[in-house]
Formats: C-alpha cells, sequence, structure tokens
C-alpha cells in the first residue's frame, strides 16, 4: 500500500493514504446496494485484464447475501467486499473490489459470503458475527489455502479501514497482489511495516497473506486505464473524492 502518489482526474483526486475519515458506527445490518454495472465492473478491476473475460462474478444482494451473476471458467472468483467482519462494526462505506484463484475461491471465499449472509438474515449483532465465524474456524468450517496461491486486488479504487486497528474508513489508490501465507508470522517472511513499501504480512492465523503492491509505473497505467471506473465511482459516491482545491498533502 505504502505512500502513494496522487491522481488527478478532471479536478478530482484520489491519494493512497486517508482523503476522508468516517467516524466508526453501526449503520444497520442492510446495505446501499450498488449500481449492477458498477458493481461488476469494480469487481473485475480487480483482475489484470487477461484474466477477465473468463472470471466469475458474484454481487452482493444486501437482503440475502452474494449471489452468481456470471459464471467463468479459469477459476477465478471476483466480488466487492462489503463488509469486514473483524472490526465487529457494520458500515455502508466499505467498497473493496478483489478475486481470488481457485484455491481462495474454495476455502477463503465462504468466509466473506458467510458474513453477508449472516449480516443479511439480521439475526446477528457485528460482535455476535466474528465470534460464529471464529467458531467456524475453531471448529473446521474454514480451512486454510492448502497450496500457495493469489487473490488480486488491482482496482485503482478501494475504500477499507485505515489499518490494523482503525475503525475510520479510508479511500485508497492501491493496486496491490496478495499471496496466501496461512499461519506465517510476520517475522517468518521478514515483513516490512504495513502500508509500507516492502512487501508485508497482514491478517496473521489461517487465512493470512503477504501483500505486494504494483511498481508506479504499473499503477500509474492501472490508473489510466480505468479512468472512466473512477470517475464513475466518483460520481456514484462523491465521499470517495474530494475537490483538488481542498486537497492537503501529507503532513500539512
Amino acid at each position: 500500500m505504502g505512500l502513494l502518489k496522487r491522481l488527478t482526474l478532471s479536478g478530482i483526486v484520489l491519494i493512497g493514504i486517508p482523503i476522508t475519515q468516517v467516524t466508526a458506527g453501526t449503520n444497520g445490518n442492510l446495505l446501499e446496494p450498488l449500481p449492477r454495472d458498477l458493481e461488476v465492473t469494480l469487481a473485475l478491476s480487480a483482475l489484470p485484464p487477461y484474466l477477465r473475460a473468463e472470471a466469475s462474478v458474484y454481487v452482493l444482494d444486501p437482503a440475502k447475501g452474494y449471489a452468481l451473476e456470471r459464471q467463468g471458467m479459469n477459476g477465478f472468483t471476483c466480488f466487492v467486499e462489503r463488509t469486514d467482519f473483524v472490526r465487529e462494526d457494520y458500515r455502508n462505506d466499505l467498497l473493496i473490489p478483489e478475486c481470488f484463484d481457485a484455491e481462495g475461491t474454495r476455502t477463503i471465499i465462504p468466509v466473506s459470503f458467510d458474513v453477508a449472509r449472516l449480516r443479511a438474515e439480521g439475526k446477528l449483532s457485528p460482535q455476535e458475527v466474528k465470534k460464529e465465524i471464529v467458531r467456524r474456524f475453531q471448529d473446521g468450517v474454514y480451512q486454510s489455502p492448502a497450496r500457495p496461491g493469489i487473490s488480486y486486488m488491482l482496482s485503482p479504487i478501494q475504500r477499507l479501514y485505515g489499518g490494523p486497528e482503525s475503525k475510520a474508513t479510508r479511500t485508497m489508490n492501491m493496486p496491490h497482489y496478495m499471496f496466501y501465507a496461512p499461519n506465517l508470522m510476520s517475522k517468518d517472511v521478514g515483513g516490512g511495516p504495513i502500508m509500507g513499501p516492502y512487501p508485508y504480512l497482514v491478517n496473521p492465523g489461517p487465512h493470512a497473506y503477504i501483500i505486494v503492491n504494483v511498481g508506479e509505473a504499473e499503477k500509474a497505467q492501472i490508473n489510466r486505464e480505468e479512468r472512466d471506473l473512477l470517475k464513475e465511482v466518483c460520481s456514484y459516491r462523491s465521499d470517495f473524492c474530494i475537490d483538488k482545491g481542498s486537497r492537503k498533502e501529507p503532513g500539512q
């Protein structure tokens, strides 16, 4: 993730550090649904272009959970995650496009989909959802990946929590790769600081990842190729963007 240069689009600026901070709070179980075409495009933007045509795509019905929108043939599955159960918090401002290979589809995606379904059912609080997910890990319902693999998160825009302990969200321009590293610790792989410029480990445990950011040249290319998507997202949710005139550089 690291410190990322700003991206300017027709007076709109996206940067890889917080551009809006939102106080955490429960917004209720139901999420605001995304426009279907935008959700599909966002989900697929997480993959390299050459993998998109044959990837499966799931979209979120806030009242039911994720449903198959398009069956793929290459083993990759894409969706836009809207809930992070770890923070024990229901929000309506998370937007995390991600795609998993076949092994991640088998072992990791079921957790995200179950969280979405449990949230939609409305029977459990965020705290209870986390306890239920932890219990399922302990009972062996969920498994670690059985082989090395990758989750692509190459979308030029993501809105997620600002750090391991943060309950504020931030919009970031941070295309990156996530390699499965189940039950490893940062010291095992010489991981750098979280959100730093070097590979680092997040989510230690059965679904841990080593994150590697794309290079600056690759990020610039992604931003150029996804200009229309960025404009559409900013038009849909203005709080994902800020006006150039009101932006401050880091440290100001």
